[in-house]
C-alpha cells in the first residue's frame, strides 16, 4: 500500500517492514462512487472480514450513514461508533487523521477540485493497515495525484 500512496506523502517515507498488499482500483464515475464503494465493503465482508474491521471514508460528501449516525446519536455518539468498533465506520477522510482500519474503502466521490484533494487522496490511503481499495474515477485519481499515483494504482 505505502507504494500507492508514497508518491502523495508530505516527505520522503521508507517502507519498513515490506510494502504491504497490492492496492485494489475499482473504477467508476464520480456520481456512482458511492454505490460502488458500498459494494466493495459488502465484498470485504463476503470475503470474510469483520464489519469492525472495515471503514468507508469518502473525499467529497460524506457518505450517508455518516449522517444519518450523526443525526441519530449526535457527534459524541458517531465517533463512540468508530472506538467501540462493532460495526462498519463511516467517515470522510479530513476527519480521519491518525485513524486506521485493517480493510479501508477509499470513495473518491469528488472531482478533486475542492481544496485540499491531494492531502484528502494521501490521507485516505494511508488509513489501511491491511486491504486498501480505491474506488473512483481514474480520471480525477490521475488530476489529483498524479501521474505517479496513477500509475502505481495500475491506472
Amino acid at each position: 500500500m505505502y507504494n500507492a500512496f508514497g508518491p502523495l506523502a508530505p516527505s520522503r517515507m521508507y517502507a519498513r517492514g515490506g510494502e504491504g498488499p497490492d492496492v485494489r482500483f475499482v473504477a467508476t464515475t464520480t456520481e456512482g462512487a458511492l454505490d460502488a464503494a458500498d459494494d466493495e465493503v459488502v465484498a470485504l465482508l463476503d470475503e470474510g472480514w469483520d464489519p469492525s474491521n472495515i471503514a468507508l471514508l469518502t473525499t467529497g460528501r460524506r457518505h450517508p450513514e455518516q449522517q444519518a449516525q450523526t443525526d441519530r446519536y449526535g457527534q459524541v455518539g458517531y465517533w463512540r461508533s468508530f472506538w467501540e468498533g462493532e460495526d462498519v465506520f463511516y467517515g470522510h477522510v479530513l476527519g480521519s487523521k491518525g485513524l486506521e482500519r485493517a480493510a479501508v474503502v477509499l470513495c473518491i466521490n469528488g472531482a478533486g477540485d475542492r481544496d485540499r484533494a491531494r492531502e484528502r487522496l494521501y490521507v485516505g490511503m494511508s488509513r489501511a493497515t491491511d486491504v486498501l481499495v480505491v474506488v473512483g474515477d481514474p480520471a480525477v485519481v490521475r488530476r489529483i495525484g498524479g501521474d505517479e499515483v496513477a500509475r502505481r494504482l495500475g491506472l
